[in-house]
């Protein structure tokens, strides 16, 4: 049995997908060329995000449909709100499944390279090239809560509270949805007692470690799991360089990303 490429969707996943995308009638006068099919379409934008390929050099003896058709879906699914939604459904169903840890979130950023357009900046840590940085919260065990992007010259510690408050409310289970958990775990980039007390004031109870202070502090033993799903964001070639001019195609992308995650540890808990 041929093995399944990662850019090919089964049906179980295109179940979950295909009530989110939005329905576009055709017109019954001059309706034009017949609109190709979302799977296939989304399967190219897999390709593109696993890749790293231009949209303008996608495969057409693969079926998706010609690039530019594959770059408007996603600009169409974009502005419809798709993948935030995608993102949240995927939450909603690893908690129902008990495979999210809200005792403790895990905070991090990781700068990339930029060719241009908003938010983007020099980087410190790059020799002052132009660059993103993706800003990212997971629960106890690796799972993306929510991620985030801004200019690569943007502190850490500026995202803190935008990242705590940028996780959606999880449903799953009876009762209220969950949304904060019980503490966040930081290192010393997060280390300013402002942002301590805004995070208490969302209830969530901030460990960061300090500066100055030799290392050894233990926090690494929790916060590994970050590092651990950055480097899982690497296996999408389109996320490691910015070629996007528009931040939410970006931004798009980097959902996506952490959509398919979330949708390989639920497989794995089966």
């Amino acid at each position: 049995m041929a093995r399944r490429k990662p850019w090919e969707v089964d049906d179980e996943l295109w179940a979950v997908i295909e009530p989110l995308l939005p329905r576009v009638e055709r017109r019954t006068r001059h309706p034009g060329r017949r609109r190709h099919p979302d799977r296939l379409v989304f399967q190219g934008i897999l390709f593109v995000l696993y890749t790293g390929i231009a949209f303008e050099h996608l495969p057409q003896e693969l079926g998706f449909g010609s690039g530019m058709t594959c770059r408007r879906h996603l600009a169409e699914w974009t502005d419809a709100g798709v993948w935030p939604r995608l993102h949240e459904t995927l939450l909603a169903r690893l908690r129902g499944a008990d495979a999210l840890d809200f005792s403790r979130a895990v905070v991090d950023g990781s700068h990339i390279r930029a060719k241009g357009g908003f938010k983007t900046g020099r980087s410190p840590v790059d020799r002052g090239r132009n660059g993103s940085k993706h800003h990212l919260i997971t629960d106890a065990t690796g799972i993306p809560l929510a991620a985030t992007l801004t200019g690569g010259n943007r502190n850490d510690v500026t995202q803190f509270i935008p990242l705590l408050q940028a996780v959606p409310p999880v449903l799953g289970k009876r009762g209220r949805p969950r949304q904060r958990p019980d503490t966040v775990v930081g290192a010393r980039g997060y280390d300013h007692d402002k942002y301590r007390r805004l995070a208490w004031a969302l209830g969530v109870r901030p460990v960061i470690a300090r500066r100055g202070v030799p290392h050894g502090s233990g926090l690494g033993t929790d916060r590994w799991v970050v590092e651990r799903t950055f480097a899982h964001l690497h296996w999408f070639r389109r996320r490691r360089i910015r070629w996007e001019v528009r931040d939410d195609i970006h931004e798009a992308f980097l959902s996506l990303a952490c959509s398919l995650i979330c949708w390989r540890r639920l497989k794995s808990f089966r």
